[in-house]
This record gives structure tokens, C-alpha cells and sequence, in this order.
């Protein structure tokens, strides 16, 4: 994501510093991201445990459907 003059204002998660970073900082493979702004990228791991969640709530309801 870049700003009107082209500054990259994307935020990661780094997975091993447990650090927000701003977009080239580290590795791929280590970040979790993009996120808009430093404090999604610092809740990243709440918001993949919250999807995660609903997404198996989903699943257990689709399969408790299909078995009907």
C-alpha cells in the first residue's frame, strides 16, 4: 500500500520479533499482513485466532447440516 507520494504505509506483524514493522523490513515468510495501521498489525494474532474461530463454527454448522 503506498500514500499519495508513494511512502509504503503498510504495517506487518513480524512473527519472530513479536514486532510491528513497516512494508520491507523483513522477510516474507516471517510477517503477518498487511494491515492498514500499526495497531491491527500489533492485534494480528487476536484477529487470525478470531477468524480462525468463526471459521470453525462455520464448518462444525455446515457439517451438522449436512447430516440432517
Amino acid at each position: 500500500m503506498g500514500d499519495d507520494i508513494g511512502r509504503n504505509t503498510a504495517y506487518y506483524y513480524n512473527l519472530t520479533t513479536h514486532a510491528v514493522e513497516e512494508e520491507g523490513q523483513s522477510k516474507a515468510k516471517n510477517l503477518l499482513g498487511p494491515f492498514s495501521d500499526r495497531e491491527s498489525a500489533a492485534n494480528a494474532l487476536q484477529t487470525i485466532q478470531d477468524r480462525e474461530q468463526a471459521k470453525s463454527t462455520e464448518d462444525r454448522e455446515w457439517q451438522q447440516g449436512e447430516q440432517r
